[in-house]
């Protein structure tokens, strides 16, 4: 299924297609690239990135690539087809470039296979045919011009010109010094008229010199006449050159007719140094954005490393301004993320790095990433960015995204990446937010891929209640109220409305009241809740109906505790899991390091005694965890819409009530210290105090540092 042209448009592919498209220096290349889009098969996907990786890295060595600079000759290949056909010089001269060329790459890579083993494969079945080129060389030679001995009689024939030629000059010399004797001609004596010279003839003396008439001059004084010697054999030379315009256009015919069984082969050559040309452009465009092929991958998994937008790192970069890198993972643990922070805090540019570095990678592209970075391929990629608002089809934003959803509803499957750019957005929030959460629950049961960038709170609650889903933030300094640029995973982002708005100058007395407004707001809506329970419970003493019903809503709340109680035990797991596996990667590092070590001074009493050090270190900090016994159930965590929908509404009932208990509490202070090991309440991750400032402490995990209020945090022996 082709990639939408909505998709590539939201993603900006055809700016990259017109950036490769600088580099290519045949008119053929650039009609392939214009036609540059996604591929859907792994190994064509891998072929392609191949055959550029190889290019790349002899830009970056002394094994350059002849010259593939060429003509078309499309229509000079169909000219030949036609029965009796006959081709110009300079369609001949094309030809032969090409074959040149083709004959030298051929050579280049039959040398140079062992480094460029995927290059090699486009020519590896191509006939190299001399014999065109020996054949173009006996007929026409370097200046373009037809050989004398391209055919016996043309010899002959150019012979017989040069003979006439001569006579000519002599029969000329000799009329115009017997007639300038008599006193017949003009001072300038002669002229030429028709690339034939001819006696500048007094007009009164023009009966007395033999010969034809060519004209005369504006005044008539002068008549310029051809003598009579020299007209015989200006008329013999016309004879001999209608001969051998006839010959030069049999040889033509003659050769075109030897290359009509070449024409298929010729068509190879060229096709081949076309795709040359589009790969010479991709290879060159890397160089300029530091791409590189990572890691392709069967498994649906995206890991950008350090990855940059190639279009905003070029523009900043001929600005001299830095750009940001960012680093995002999705994997079947974890399909879908969403972003949320402020405005102008880089989600959109985050969302269309990952979507356009996809379509890249699926056109044969290199991307600017880190080299550990991995990547797969899609059958469906698609995208909701920007204003969609339509005027022809009056359609507003929000109708016209409600259509979008629509297609994304029929196209979504496991095989689909998609791109939302502030998903839900263009209606009421509680209604949109709404619908937007039941489309986000569509897709994620579905098995799709995606990230989305959203304001709406309830679709970041549901990121932070689903298992192969999270939360991710734009990092913004709260002091200064600048963007990083950092995504941070794992954590929802703060729109910082009022710290916003503070900043642009708006009255803090508005703000103070719009706070209130909404602790009001919050207060009548706590009261509602109220008066509706006890309105229920009323019910439920004077009707016997709602009693059965309240005892079997007992029981599903016993079962959804236990599921619930399942859910938190697998997060514990995936906690242990995720501890364990950093724990080696630091492990991992710092055993790389000391291999770097013994690798700069080969030292092996150094390396035994630091290879033992970080045994022990290890074995200090062992636990033993049997991670055979973690195993989870895909089936058995993909749920029903109607129990998916049960189990949220308890969670969420749950939070509100935790959180109404936590306010009613009376807040005291923890007496902690710097240097404290410390743990989140309800958390089992335990970090270091590394600084204590106006009663928040920064809490270091190890893998990394947060902020939180000293209230939260519980002391750890």
């Amino acid at each position: 299924m082709p990639i939408p042209k909505k998709t590539l448009e939201d993603l900006e592919f055809n700016f990259v297609v017109d950036s490769i498209s600088k580099y290519c220096v045949t008119s053929l290349g650039k009609e392939l690239l214009s036609d540059l889009g996604p591929q859907y098969e792994f190994t064509d996907i891998n072929f392609s990135l191949n055959l550029v990786s190889e290019y790349l890295s002899s830009l970056e060595n002394d094994n350059n690539f002849p010259n593939h600079v060429f003509e078309s000759i499309s229509k000079d290949l169909k000219i030949i087809d036609i029965e009796n056909s006959q081709l110009d010089i300079e369609s001949f001269r094309k030809i032969k470039v090409v074959v040149e060329l083709t004959i030298s790459h051929i050579k280049f890579l039959k040398k140079f296979k062992e480094y460029y083993k995927n290059i090699f494969l486009l020519v590896e079945f191509l006939l190299v045919e001399k014999n065109i080129i020996n054949e173009i060389n006996s007929v026409i030679d370097k200046f373009g011009l037809i050989k004398d001995n391209a055919s016996i009689d043309l010899l002959e024939i150019r012979k017989g010109i040069n003979t006439t030629k001569s006579k000519i000059r002599q029969s000329f010399s000799s009329a115009l010094n017997s007639y300038n004797a008599s006193g017949y001609l003009d001072e300038i004596k002669e002229s030429t008229i028709d690339n034939r010279r001819v006696l500048a003839v007094k007009a009164m003396h023009r009966r007395k010199v033999k010969g034809q008439i060519m004209g005369s001059s504006k005044t008539g004084i002068i008549v310029y006449i051809e003598p009579q010697e020299t007209l015989v054999q200006s008329r013999k030379l016309q004879d001999f050159l209608y001969d051998e315009d006839q010959e030069i256009k049999r040889i033509l015919k003659e050769l075109t007719s030897f290359l009509r069984p070449y024409i298929s082969l010729l068509k190879n050559y060229q096709s081949y140094l076309a795709k040359i040309d589009v790969i010479y452009s991709k290879a060159k465009y890397a160089n300029e954005i530091n791409g590189i092929k990572p890691n392709l991958s069967r498994d649906k998994v995206i890991f950008l490393k350090n990855a940059f937008h190639p279009l905003l790192y070029c523009n900043n970069k001929s600005l001299g301004i830095k750009t940001y890198p960012q680093t995002i993972e999705l994997n079947k643990g974890n399909r879908i993320i969403v972003i949320s922070g402020p405005n102008a805090g880089g989600k959109s540019i985050t969302l269309k790095t990952i979507g356009l570095l996809q379509l890249m990678i699926q056109s044969g592209i290199l991307i600017p990433v880190h080299q550990s970075s991995e990547i797969s391929v899609f059958q469906n990629i698609v995208s909701d960015i920007g204003d969609n608002q339509s005027i022809e089809n009056q359609l507003s934003t929000y109708s016209y995204r409600l259509k979008n959803m629509n297609n994304f509803l029929r196209k979504c499957n496991s095989e689909t990446l998609f791109l939302i750019d502030e998903f839900g957005t263009g209606s009421d929030p509680e209604l949109g937010g709404a619908l937007a959460e039941i489309f986000l629950e569509v897709f994620y049961e579905r098995e799709s891929f995606g990230v989305i960038t959203t304001h709406y709170s309830n679709l970041k609650l549901l990121a932070d209640e689903l298992p192969n889903m999270s939360n991710a933030n734009m990092q913004f300094n709260d002091k200064t109220l600048e963007p990083t640029f950092n995504l941070i995973v794992g954590q929802a982002g703060s729109s910082f409305t009022f710290e916003v708005a503070q900043k642009n100058g708006i009255p803090y007395s508005i703000i103070n009241r719009a706070k209130k407004k909404i602790e009001r707001g919050k207060v009548r809506f706590d009261a509602t809740i109220a008066k509706l329970q006890k309105q229920r419970l009323e019910l439920d003493k004077t009707t016997n109906s709602l009693k059965d019903e309240e005892s079997k809503f007992r029981k599903e709340n016993e079962k959804l505790d236990i599921t619930n109680d399942k859910i938190k035990s697998k997060l514990i797991k995936y906690q242990e899991l995720f501890d364990s596996n950093q724990r080696m990667i630091i492990a991992g590092n710092k055993l790389n390091e000391i291999a770097q070590r013994y690798f700069n001074d080969n030292k092996k009493r150094n390396l035994v005694s630091e290879v033992l050090k970080l045994v022990d270190t290890l074995n200090s900090k062992r636990k033993i965890v049997n991670f055979s016994k973690i195993k989870f159930d895909i089936n058995k965590n993909i749920k029903t819409q109607e129990t998916l929908n049960k189990e949220l509404k308890v969670i969420r009932k749950e939070k509100k009530i935790n959180k109404s208990i936590t306010l009613n509490k009376k807040k005291v202070l923890v007496e902690l210290k710097l240097g404290d090991k410390v743990r989140l309440e309800d958390g089992i991750s335990v970090g270091t105090i590394d600084k204590i400032e106006k009663n928040k402490a920064t809490v270091n995990y190890g893998t990394f540092i947060t902020k939180v209020d000293l209230s939260r945090l519980e002391y750890v022996k």
